[in-house]
């Protein structure tokens, strides 16, 4: 530990508050205990003010220093996922069938360890608002956030995220201007008609059938009908149908995704969908019915911030571990709505290899606490590098 290093004297403080977290998962919009727990530490810290309940159980802290009349965003996510634990950690979940499997816990307290680091020093000039947000994990709690006016109460020029990023080498910090995160549209079809006796199928009509062949028409979206320099990905995730195995149902139920970052494939992915599942039903003898729903915006990094987000990552592992040549993720992430509602800049954090099921989202997913002390440098470096104190102030 470096003398007098208040970010190493820290982190095993922030690494705790993780485990604390992580023991005690919440779903999206269900985070009660959670964001009660950033909250308390919010005002313990000796934060200027602490704002609860917004766009559910959202909390925003702010920080002010000097008397510069800029401000920026530093975002995290509360939320954990419909995962049973697997890690066999000391610290797993106590609620059976909920784990943070992608790392929020750790989002959440480094975000609150920066907190404390930068009311300490108010080492800057302005306002930085610390916002912890809900459901993050498809419920889109930052829209829930903007709905409840987030940014017309705390204006910020820029608002910035990071997520861990297992499978990029821990020590590197990616980001990137333009898109980094893919937008998601999700479906559901049906294909309806009449059952019949597995032995007798000419008495009815086959769904299965028709659905057999949607899956594999609906490729031809991606195959023949966009530029094939276009990224996009159409994802079948589920079929259901029948409950007997001698009879062939009545009814087919699918669903699936679809992701790009070009926004325009939305309404082309919707209609090209919907025409070839009503030609595929009229070909069997069934009817179709689709539900299209638009999700979450690509992540659109913006110019001036991310060259902020670089310096600033730069000054933490140096720039040669600062990636910004990559391909951008078809991932999506609900950030999406924030950046584009305020401009800013999504970063990867790498933490390291991973096996089988350790991912993000996986059952033995582990958070590498090693990358703690390096997001809560990148935070302060970046607070400090875009609200510059005065030389006077930093006297002070």
């Amino acid at each position: 530990m470096l003398h007098n290093d208040p970010v190493a004297a820290l982190t095993p403080e922030v690494i705790g508050w993780r485990h604390h977290i992580h023991a005690n998962p919440e779903l999206g919009f269900n985070e009660h205990e959670t964001a009660r727990f950033v909250a308390d530490r919010l005002r313990a810290f000796g934060l200027d003010e602490v704002h609860e309940g917004i766009g559910g159980t959202g909390v925003v802290g702010v920080l002010r220093s000097g008397s510069g009349r800029r401000a920026i965003g530093l975002r995290a996510e509360l939320d954990a996922l419909p995962v049973i634990e697997k890690t066999g950690l000391l610290y797993a979940s106590k609620k059976e069938g909920v784990m943070h499997a992608c790392g929020h816990d750790g989002h959440t307290s480094m975000l609150l360890g920066a907190a404390k680091l930068l009311s300490d020093t108010r080492a800057f000039d302005g306002t930085v608002y610390f916002i912890f947000q809900p459901a993050e994990e498809n419920e889109g709690g930052s829209m829930r956030m903007i709905e409840d006016r987030v940014f017309a109460r705390f204006p910020v020029e820029g608002v910035y995220a990071v997520h861990n990023w297992p499978g990029v080498p821990l020590g590197t910090i990616a980001t990137r201007t333009g898109p980094m995160m893919a937008a998601v549209d999700n479906f559901e079809l049906s294909f309806e008609g009449t059952g019949a006796h597995a032995a007798m199928p000419q008495l009815g009509d086959d769904p299965i059938l028709a659905a057999g062949a949607f899956i594999q028409a609906v490729q031809r979206i991606v195959s023949r009908s966009v530029d094939p320099q276009a990224s996009l990905v159409v994802s079948i995730t589920q079929i259901h149908g029948g409950n007997v195995g001698n009879i062939v149902p009545g009814k087919v139920w699918l669903q699936g995704t679809c992701r790009f970052f070009e926004p325009a494939l939305s309404d082309h992915c919707e209609k090209l969908i919907g025409d070839i599942a009503q030609g595929i039903a009229s070909a069997h003898a069934l009817t179709s019915t689709l539900a299209y729903r638009k999700g979450y915006p690509p992540v659109i990094n913006t110019p001036e911030a991310t060259v902020q987000a670089i310096q600033a990552a730069a000054s933490v592992v140096g720039r040669e571990q600062v990636k910004i040549e990559f391909s951008p993720s078809l991932g999506c992430e609900d950030f999406a709505y924030m950046v584009r509602e305020a401009g800013g800049c999504y970063a990867w954090i790498g933490a390291g290899d991973v096996g089988p099921g350790e991912g993000l989202h996986g059952d033995r997913y582990i958070f590498n606490d090693e990358i703690v002390p390096i997001v809560l440098r990148y935070y302060l470096n970046l607070v400090e590098q875009v609200l510059p104190a005065t030389p006077a102030e930093t006297a002070t």
